[in-house]
């Protein structure tokens, strides 16, 4: 996508969480400019949502699409009602049950949040964070705070100040460093403007924590089949996102799979091993026909494989059956392929943890969808 950044360089203020710089950081937010800050799960652009020439101003900074809404954070329960319509009782089990935390609900807005804040849409994307960072900004600004990731459209999300810096310095006025995020991976979006609750976005919380408090939840078609023609109701629904400069590739064993109660990829394994074995094998072959045509390449794998693999560049994102190290990792190794020049990549799939289907959800968009299966 073409940058679409043109006003004047502005001189990024970087510092670290005190006191002082929320306070300066609150003022900055107030006066219509932009600030970077952490969260639980990556590092957000933030500017007034209710503002909506500061809501205009993250569109730029990022060089995004005007159509693809952005998330409003809050600091307290009670404001869904001063921007929302329509609070169903489902709605209220879920803030009690995952608020503060990384779960973003879809309600129809109230006249109040402009369109420039939610895409021209009459929803709204809330969110209460549990980062102690943000909660403080959000309550000294006094302000709700529109904040997308504080990456440059398209690319891995920020998990740390240093990603921010790579893509926004003089783009932004401030990034406050609270160190590296937990989760790393965006917050579930679930739409509760209808009956039955709807997953826009997988993420840390699962389609099984939700239905253990609000009962049948559905996932949108829109997380299976790209349409360009549908206009997105959520962050990371109709656009590439995550990608690394490099082409990504995911190679993974092709057997049967689907998709169980909790969001959880499940697969067939009639001899894991001997289908592990394929993967790699495969994966290896590309990197060294890859390798005698003069290309860089790097391979993405879990802490189980890497010593399998003949690259100069393999990076281990996390254990394959535990789904929080991956999620943590995931951005930084895409981010790190960039910083190698690596012209290909080739990654595992990653779909027999606790958080598949999020992870498998950003990695495949971050290959755009660029899949080779293989056989025992």
């Amino acid at each position: 996508m073409a940058d679409t950044f043109n006003t004047e360089k502005i001189n990024t203020i970087i510092t670290d969480a005190t006191d002082e710089a929320i306070k300066k950081a609150s003022d900055i937010l107030r006066d219509g400019g932009l600030v970077a800050f952490p969260t639980e799960t990556v590092y957000g652009l933030g500017a007034d949502a209710l503002n909506p020439e500061a809501s205009k101003k993250i569109y730029e900074a990022k060089g995004r699409p005007s159509d693809n809404p952005l998330i409003v954070h809050i600091a307290y329960k009670e404001d869904v009602y001063k921007i929302a319509e329509n609070v169903s009782n489902k709605t209220v089990m879920l803030m009690e049950a995952f608020w503060p935390g990384p779960l973003t609900i879809i309600l129809n807005k109230k006249k109040n949040v402009p369109d420039s804040t939610t895409g021209g849409l009459g929803t709204v994307a809330i969110r209460m964070p549990s980062h102690p960072v943000a909660m403080r900004l959000i309550k000294e600004s006094g302000v709700y705070i529109a904040a997308p990731s504080a990456n440059t459209s398209g690319r891995p999300s920020p998990t740390l100040a240093e990603h921010v810096i790579e893509d926004m310095d003089g783009r932004i006025d401030m990034i406050i460093d609270g160190g590296a995020v937990g989760i790393g991976i965006e917050s579930t979006i679930v739409d509760m403007t209808g009956d039955i609750p709807v997953i826009l976005r997988p993420g840390y919380i699962t389609k099984k924590m939700l239905e253990e408090i609000v009962g049948e939840v559905s996932i949108d078609k829109g997380l299976i089949e790209s349409d360009s023609n549908i206009r997105p109701k959520a962050p990371g629904m109709k656009y590439t996102h995550y990608a690394p400069k490099g082409e990504l590739t995911i190679v993974e064993a092709d057997i049967h799979t689907e998709i169980s109660g909790n969001g959880k990829i499940k697969r067939d394994l009639k001899d894991k091993k001997m289908l592990n074995e394929s993967v790699v094998e495969k994966i290896n072959a590309l990197v060294a026909k890859k390798n005698s045509e003069g290309y860089v390449t790097a391979v993405i794998a879990t802490k189980d494989n890497a010593a399998s693999y003949i690259c100069d560049n393999v990076l281990v994102v996390g254990e394959a059956d535990k789904g929080f190290t991956i999620s943590a990792n995931l951005y930084a190794v895409l981010r790190k392929c960039d910083e190698l020049k690596a012209d290909y990549i080739f990654s595992e799939a990653f779909d027999d943890n606790e958080l598949s289907g999020a992870i498998m959800n950003r990695l495949l968009k971050a290959a755009g969808h660029r899949v080779i299966k293989v056989e025992s």
